[in-house]
C-alpha cells in the first residue's frame, strides 16, 4: 500500500454510489452506542441466567481482552496489509485499510462502520459459541471491549497529541507505521505482539 502522497486532509472516495459511500463512515459514539448495551446485557445474562461467579466472569473477560490484542495484531499485519496483484484483492485491501494509509487523519474512518462491524462481530460470536459454548457470553463482551479500547486509542492517536507521557511510545509506534515503514509497528493498543514477533521499531 505505497502511496505517492499521504494526505493529512480530506478523505478517499471508495464508492461512486453515495449511499454505499455513506456506509463506509461512522462516528465513534455510534459504535459505542451499538456495543455498550450488548456488552452490558451479555454480562447480565451470564450472571443471572448462567449463574457464573464474578470471579469466573472476570477471568474470562480479562482473557478475552488479552485475546483481542493478539487478534488486532494478526488482523492488522496479515489481513489489512495483505498484498496481492489481483485488481479485486487490491480494491478489498484499499477499502478495508488502504484508504486509511492514504488519508490517515480521516476521523470518519477510524472505527469500522456499523454494517460491516455487526456482520464481523456476529460471525465472531458464532465462532466463539461453537468453541466455548456458554462462556462465549462473557468472552465476546471482553473481546468487544478490547476492540472499543483499540478503536478509541486509534482515534486518539490520529486526532490528538498524547495526553500522558507514558502514552507517547504508542503514538510514536503507530505514526512510524504510517509515515516510515508500514511493515513494522502493527500493534495499536499495545506493542506487546510487535515485541514478541519482531516487528517493533
Amino acid at each position: 500500500m505505497k502511496f505517492e502522497k499521504v494526505h493529512n486532509k480530506g478523505q478517499a472516495q471508495i464508492f461512486s454510489n453515495r449511499y454505499l459511500e455513506l456506509l463506509t463512515k461512522t462516528n465513534p459514539l455510534v459504535i459505542f452506542g451499538i456495543y455498550l448495551p450488548v456488552i452490558g446485557y451479555m454480562l447480565y445474562h451470564t450472571r443471572t441466567a448462567l449463574h457464573y461467579s464474578w470471579l469466573k466472569i472476570g477471568l474470562i473477560y480479562i482473557a478475552a481482552v488479552f485475546g483481542w490484542t493478539l487478534f488486532e495484531y494478526l488482523a492488522h499485519r496479515f489481513i489489512f496489509h495483505w498484498v496481492s496483484g489481483h485488481p479485486l484483492a487490491k480494491k478489498i485491501t484499499y477499502t478495508m485499510h488502504g484508504n486509511h494509509h492514504e488519508y490517515p487523519r480521516d476521523r470518519q474512518r477510524l472505527f469500522m462502520p456499523p454494517v460491516p462491524s455487526l456482520i464481523v462481530s456476529s460471525f465472531l460470536f458464532a465462532v466463539f459459541y461453537l468453541l466455548m459454548q456458554h462462556a462465549a457470553w462473557v468472552f465476546f463482551p471482553g473481546f468487544i471491549s478490547g476492540y472499543l479500547a483499540y478503536g478509541s486509542m486509534h482515534y486518539a492517536i490520529h486526532a490528538w497529541a498524547p495526553p500522558f507521557k507514558w502514552l507517547k511510545p504508542l503514538w510514536r509506534n503507530h505514526h512510524l507505521h504510517h509515515y516510515k515503514n508500514e511493515e513494522l509497528g502493527f500493534g495499536v493498543s499495545s506493542t506487546l505482539w510487535d515485541r514478541v514477533f519482531g516487528t517493533m521499531f
